[in-house]
């Protein structure tokens, strides 16, 4: 399979996969969606159910997997089945070593900071518009903390200039 090339420019794109490759459930996953078409129930067989779900969720989030209808055998219901998009990687990638260092912090760690930020930040965008720069201002963080967190956490993400929780497809 050659497939295709995902190309990154916006180091904030580095999260789903920093945080994809990062956790072995979801590095496997990804391999298991990296050679064949699979569904939620099958990957579900060899995975804890909430872990596809949220992995899903995020390399949807990352546009890293495509998705399709599977026709069903007669008098069942169709299933959506995912596999992965890419086959390579490619990045073109500037920011400053503050921004990495936010970056690769939110998507490899697990610390409780991370925990009670996070947990700020839903309770703060469940209060007001969800303008990513009134986000940062009210929790101290740069606006490239609140983009890379929104990556990280599977039922949040950015539009525009501002915060939206998504919810499942």
């Amino acid at each position: 399979m050659l497939g295709q090339i995902k190309v990154v420019n916006d180091p904030i794109e580095l999260v789903p996969l920093l945080v994809i490759f990062n956790n072995t459930t979801y590095k496997t996953i990804f391999d298991s969606l990296s050679a064949n078409w699979m569904t939620k129930t099958e990957l579900a067989e060899k995975n804890n159910e909430k872990d596809v779900e949220e992995c899903l969720l995020i390399l949807r989030k990352g546009s890293l997997v495509d998705e399709q209808w599977r026709m069903p055998t007669p008098g069942k219901k169709p299933e959506k089945e995912y596999r992965a998009t890419y086959t390579r990687f490619r990045s073109n990638i500037q920011c400053s070593f503050a921004d990495l260092a936010d970056i690769l912090y939110i998507s490899t760690s697990n610390d409780e900071e991370l925990r009670n930020t996070a947990q700020q930040l839903e309770e703060e965008l469940s209060h007001s518009s969800g303008s990513i720069g009134d986000l940062a201002r009210k929790l101290g963080v740069s606006q490239t903390y609140i983009r890379s967190i929104s990556k990280r956490i599977p039922h949040l993400d950015v539009k525009g200039q501002g915060l939206v929780r998504i919810e499942e497809r």
